[in-house]
């Protein structure tokens, strides 16, 4: 069996609510680091000195799970509902699972290099938002057709809301705009799922785009 087989060989198609669980998940964890135990929250965040230095390497990982505040899960998880569902229900959901979880850890290690090679050792990263960004390129790729009603009024094609979520994102940084907003794990995030589309599932988004009506 070729290496190209092996990586695209499907799960078996099943379905038992994956992105119902993760949004669970990541409630009940927000409710623990902010009101029962917050002092949770600062070993769960990605830091890269604790990384590095501390070899607390789990935090590539739990950082996607943890929430500075209650807009910022709740968007998080409004945008995982809306999108996650009905990929999760194209693509089952063990792919799903995988494709979510390592896009999120992957946008986690991708900002800890970043964070740690420009100096910026005490930065805490919280959120899932790597990991929903991912989620919503795939969802526009999957869905090219799909409107999204931006502020629940403006319905806008899903590729066109990625490629201007892209401009945003880049712009911010750029500018150094937006506070505290991790703009870089949200273009890691869409990088990321591009190279899983095109590798794993053998789709490129830019072809599905280029093509939508």
């Amino acid at each position: 069996m070729s290496v190209t087989a092996i990586v695209r060989k499907p799960f078996v198609y099943k379905q038992y609510n994956v992105t119902l669980t993760l949004i669970l998940i990541n409630f009940f964890i927000f409710l623990v680091t902010v009101a029962l135990r917050p002092a949770l929250a600062q070993p769960l965040a990605l830091n890269p000195l604790a990384v590095v230095e501390h070899n607390q390497w789990w935090q590539v990982f739990t950082y996607m799970f943890v929430h500075g505040n209650f807009s910022h899960i709740l968007f998080n998880m409004l945008a995982l509902f809306f999108f996650g569902t009905q990929l999760e229900y194209r693509l089952g959901s063990s792919e799903f699972l995988l494709f979510y979880l390592l896009t999120g850890m992957l946008a986690g290690l991708f900002s800890l290099g970043l964070y740690w090679f420009t100096g910026a050792h005490m930065v805490f990263l919280v959120g899932a938002s790597g990991a929903v960004y991912a989620t919503l390129l795939a969802f526009a790729t999957f869905f090219p057709n799909a409107r999204i009603f931006l502020f629940g009024i403006l319905p806008i094609p899903a590729p066109v809301l990625v490629v201007g979520f892209t401009f945003i994102e880049l712009f911010s940084q750029i500018s150094g705009g937006r506070g505290n907003i991790a703009h870089m794990t949200h273009l890691a995030g869409f990088a990321i799922a591009f190279l899983y589309l095109v590798v794993r599932m053998g789709v490129n988004p830019v072809k599905v785009f280029m093509g939508y009506r």
